[in-house]
């Protein structure tokens, strides 16, 4: 955490991503410009000082990093990381490590950018592999699913994690001081669902963390509880069908109206524009890789500028927040509870 007086510093892989360097030097800038940031680029010289030449960064807060390599999306990541030292991604993860950054940003593949994070950062004590997860949509902003994506296989004190970490990401980036954590099930009822969620029942019952049950799937939109928790296999599951949710009902709208050319005429453009208001949010297009030991987010390999600005400013957020120690804390707190 920086001081009060000092900017957050946050590097980026500036060749990762399917626009690199160009859309993610132009949203470095924006977001040095717009939010007051120290950006810190990382990437071969040539290609993100012909990019920064575009802008006048005279007077920002934008620096680079030479890079005599990158990683590939159809690398190996654990070999990848080790066999490229002077990648933009390590270097970058060394220089959180180093204290050099209070943050890295990388649209880097996602292996990679998970095997340098905990290759060089390494992860919180009481966490066990990275978790991922975040609100799914803009009809429930105050609810959020962990995990998504990461941890297919668990154990219940995997999902006493994942409710530790939402916990803590809600009170954080949801503004919401006393998250309730609900258990994704098949029934509200306490015997209800398998022999995992069963035995996590009682860990979460006994944790001290505002538990409120089990909730079923119809009530993650209904924010029934502000922390769902689930494996990655169910999570993951239902993170997909919501991203092709509002695409499949927009097209089947447009469809319709189509017919009725009158209507068609009225309702041009709002259609999408309702869908899309609907979908995923930006959290999700990609988030904090949680629990490693430092503040590394993860963004969507397409991103342009705009998004890249945006999750820029989030990283800033985790850093002010102190989302590290703040789950540490959280953690030593309730394993002590639990003794575990």
């Amino acid at each position: 955490m920086t001081k009060a007086d000092q900017r957050v510093r946050v590097v980026i892989d500036a060749m990762g991503g399917d626009y690199a360097p160009g859309e993610i030097v132009k949203g470095a800038v924006a977001a040095a410009e717009k939010d007051d940031i120290e950006v810190i680029l990382v990437g071969l010289t040539d290609s993100v000082e012909a990019e920064l030449a575009k802008y006048n960064i005279s007077r920002l807060p934008v620096h680079y990093v030479n890079a005599d390599d990158f990683i590939k999306e159809e690398e190996h990541p654990a070999l990848a990381v080790r066999r490229k030292p002077n990648s933009s991604i390590v270097i970058a993860t060394k220089m959180v490590k180093a204290g050099e950054a209070d943050g890295l940003l990388g649209a880097t593949a996602t292996g990679s950018l998970v095997t340098s994070a905990m290759q060089f950062l390494g992860m919180v004590d009481g966490i066990e592999r990275p978790v991922i997860g975040g609100v799914l949509s803009s009809v429930a902003p105050k609810t959020a699913i962990f995990d998504l994506g990461v941890n297919v296989d668990c154990k219940p004190r995997h999902l006493l994690t994942f409710a530790i970490i939402g916990s803590v990401y809600a009170r954080i980036f949801l503004n919401v001081a006393n998250p309730t954590i609900a258990l994704l099930n098949i029934g509200r009822e306490e015997d209800k669902g398998n022999q995992l969620v069963r035995e996590a029942y009682h860990l979460l019952q006994k944790s001290g963390l505002n538990f409120i049950g089990n909730v079923e799937g119809n009530g993650i939109l209904g924010g029934q509880a502000n922390v769902v928790v689930c494996d990655a296999f169910v999570g993951n599951a239902i993170l997909k069908f919501g991203e092709s949710g509002a695409k499949v009902i927009s097209n089947y709208l447009t469809s319709k109206v189509s017919k009725y050319p009158i209507i068609g005429h009225l309702l041009k453009g709002k259609v999408n524009n309702l869908m899309a208001s609907l979908s995923l949010l930006d959290i999700i297009a990609g988030g904090l890789i949680w629990g490693v030991d430092g503040i590394v987010f993860k963004i969507h390999g397409h991103s342009r500028a705009p998004d890249v600005a945006r999750k820029i400013a989030q990283v800033k957020m985790a850093v002010e927040g102190d989302v590290v120690n703040c789950l540490k804390s959280e953690l030593t707190t309730i394993r002590k509870k639990l003794n575990l």
